[in-house]
């Protein structure tokens, strides 16, 4: 089985400066313009764009690559995160996939925004099952995904967060001997959080694996349960302005 990890594009949030973030954060993002700009260039290059494992390819090699270009991804989920289901909308209509939710691949912390004299974290539900199948129809959703939202957890902490990953690579691994090439649109932490979780490395503030949004890394599993880190934090599809 092939992984391809994918942050969402520029979120809202994202674009806050330093000084206004505290300030003007809201609890469940949309993408920005240049987000949305993102998310198209992203889909159109998983659709038929050359990706890396072709990059080293003998000259005939190379030629047969230019008939199959793209990554022939065949199953595509996201998060319940407004910024990811808006990010995977693009690309599941470039690919002809259908995307399905899956909650554990939300970003740390869920639906919060810090609020109170304290600046205490205050939990938000989350879009609802309704308002989803509007924006997005056809988007599989998972039973917990109700009309009274589908986050009901306050302010997860970051062992939270990492109990997550360990579950979501867990149910990974048991699709190594599959021949399925997935995408997983999630987020910035969550990913931090996968990689450590699928390398067995404990968890810890002082090592992140950084991603820019919209970047792609690719990780193959064998039926051994050894993993192939192959790249990480690919943009070529992106122009250098739009790398953030």
């Amino acid at each position: 089985m092939k992984l391809f990890l994918i942050r969402h594009a520029q979120s809202f949030n994202n674009a806050l400066p330093p000084e206004r973030e505290h300030f003007e954060r809201v609890s469940d993002p949309p993408l920005t313009e240049l987000g949305h700009r993102q998310a198209r260039l992203l889909a159109e290059h998983l659709a038929s764009g050359k990706n890396p494992e072709l990059s080293h390819w003998t000259s005939v090699e190379a030629t047969a690559s230019q008939r199959r270009r793209g990554y022939n991804i065949t199953k595509l989920y996201c998060s319940a995160m407004h910024r990811a289901l808006q990010t995977a909308l693009p690309v599941s209509q470039a690919l002809g996939l259908t995307p399905e939710i899956w909650l554990d691949i939300h970003e740390h912390g869920g639906i919060y925004l810090e609020e109170g004299e304290n600046r205490e974290p205050v939990g938000y539900p989350g879009k609802t099952r309704s308002e989803i199948a509007a924006e997005f129809p056809g988007y599989i959703m998972p039973e917990l995904v109700t009309e009274e939202g589908w986050w009901t957890g306050g302010c997860e902490d970051w062992p939270g967060c990492h109990s997550r990953a360990i579950r979501v690579a867990t149910a990974l691994r048991a699709q190594a001997a599959s021949e399925e090439r997935i995408a997983l649109v999630s987020h910035g932490g969550f990913i931090d959080a996968l990689i450590k979780a699928l390398l067995y490395q404990s968890p810890s503030p002082h090592v992140f694996y950084y991603k820019f949004n919209t970047a792609i890394s690719r990780i193959d599993f064998r039926e051994d349960g050894r993993i192939d880190f192959r790249y990480w934090n690919w943009v070529e599809h992106l122009p250098q302005e739009l790398i953030t």
